[in-house]
């Protein structure tokens, strides 16, 4: 019997970087009439609460490093762990990664610190059209090409190859399954009460650790057939 049902955003509940549509709002209303259900994300927690229309619910995100809640009905951060990345460092390695493989034009900053302290390299940078970010790499196979040489480049840090277009960085011991089994310790919650529902379980991948460390998961190929998939839950 599951209790807990833990949501990615992008490519699971929306198309990357895009608002939630009203169906997808309607889903998680009636799941939460049985289960308590929350996002666990690899974005910041004020980023997924905008982009869900500011819908309330429980957020962990940044892979862990930042959770928020919905206290007397207004977005809260209740946990932020900051680290200090050498950001010289990100930046002398991003910078050689795009020389290499012609990442060289790209709109905004080249690479993303996050309050957190998590680090992102979007390899259209910060400002490029969501348009252009979902076109670049559905399949992750570009990002794929360049997986084990940034993980020789950043031998510190555990790698994901994040969102549509970028790689995020985290220090080795943020990871979303960590994460939700904190979450699940401090709110009552066994592993096996839990269901995880996310897009991207593949080696490197944001979901990947949920699947490594064995926790129970829903596998969304197309984030509009996520009510379909889910649909014995309800």
């Amino acid at each position: 019997m599951k209790r807990l049902i833990c949501f990615d955003l992008d490519g699971t509940l929306t198309q990357h970087r895009s608002p939630l549509e009203d169906d997808k709002k309607e889903l998680l209303d009636r799941l939460q009439e049985k289960y308590k259900v929350i996002m666990v994300g690899a974005g910041a927690a004020k980023r997924i609460y905008t982009q869900m229309g500011e819908y309330p619910i429980d957020i962990i995100a940044n892979y862990g490093m930042e959770e928020s809640k919905m206290v007397d009905g207004r977005f809260t951060v209740v946990r932020q762990i900051t680290t200090a990345p050498d950001k010289e460092y990100f930046l002398e390695k991003a910078e050689y990664l795009r020389q290499k493989y012609g990442y060289t034009h790209y709109k905004g900053e080249s690479v993303e610190f996050h309050a957190t302290g998590m680090v992102t390299l979007p390899l259209l940078g910060t400002k490029a059209d969501v348009a252009d970010k979902i076109a670049f790499d559905p399949t992750r196979e570009k990002r794929r090409v360049l997986y084990p040489e940034v993980l020789e480049l950043f031998p510190d840090y555990t790698v994901y190859i994040g969102g549509s277009s970028s790689f995020d960085f985290t220090e080795k011991k943020y990871n979303k399954y960590d994460a939700i089994m904190a979450y699940a310790k401090e709110n009552g919650y066994k592993k096996e009460e839990i269901l995880y529902v996310g897009d991207d379980f593949g080696d490197g991948g944001g979901d990947s650790h949920i699947r490594i460390y064995g926790m129970d998961h829903i596998e969304i190929s197309d984030y509009q057939t996520v009510a379909e998939k889910l649909k014995f839950l309800l």
